[in-house]
């Protein structure tokens, strides 16, 4: 017989499964007949499974169950805050082995600002760059191409008179000076 890729997962120790199930949901028989549920400790079993390996629910092996149903009894439960009930038992139970200094807590993160992060109270665009695509087109250069324009694909500008400084944006202005500035100074 060939070794499963869950045998590390095949069943919950009974000492472990005698100090989980009694925190688990009590379901009871439908009336109405169905399929009969899962076994709830292939259930905490595949979900072990799924939260030690990094697998995805569908992709976890069959002997524990289906993985939409490992799924949605994970979801419940969760919601139900079994799990929190879990972890609450665990950490006294250790408390009570090794002892924790309940009095001394440590919390591990990092808040620094990311290092091309911008300004902090920059002015935020009008509109996403998801619209802006969807308002231009997303492949502006064969349009370009097809009307024959001024070739190289690139639309012709019009001629700035002199003294005409209408055209340009205070940004667009302002950019112009700054690198005339900065070629004057080179």
């Amino acid at each position: 017989m060939a070794a499963s890729c869950a045998s590390k997962f095949d069943q919950i120790p009974d000492a472990l499964w005698s100090r989980i199930e009694p925190l688990l949901p009590i379901y009871q028989n439908s009336c109405k007949g169905g399929r009969p549920r899962l076994s709830l400790r292939k259930v905490v079993t595949g979900i072990v499974y799924v939260l030690r390996t990094g697998s995805q629910w569908k992709a976890m092996p069959r002997e524990f169950g289906s993985g939409s149903a490992v799924h949605s009894y994970f979801q419940e439960w969760t919601q139900q805050g079994v799990f929190e009930n879990l972890w609450r038992e665990a950490l006294l139970e250790y408390d009570d082995l090794k002892g924790i200094d309940w009095e001394w807590q440590s919390l591990d993160g990092a808040m620094n600002k990311a290092p091309l992060g911008g300004e902090k109270n920059r002015k935020k665009p009008d509109r996403s760059r998801e619209n802006r695509r969807q308002a231009f087109g997303v492949d502006r250069r064969s349009r370009r191409a097809v009307g024959g324009g001024s070739g190289g694909g690139q639309c012709p500008r019009p001629e700035a008179r002199e003294g005409d400084t209408e055209q340009h944006s205070g940004a667009a202005a302002d950019a112009v000076a700054a690198y005339a500035a900065a070629s004057v100074f080179r």
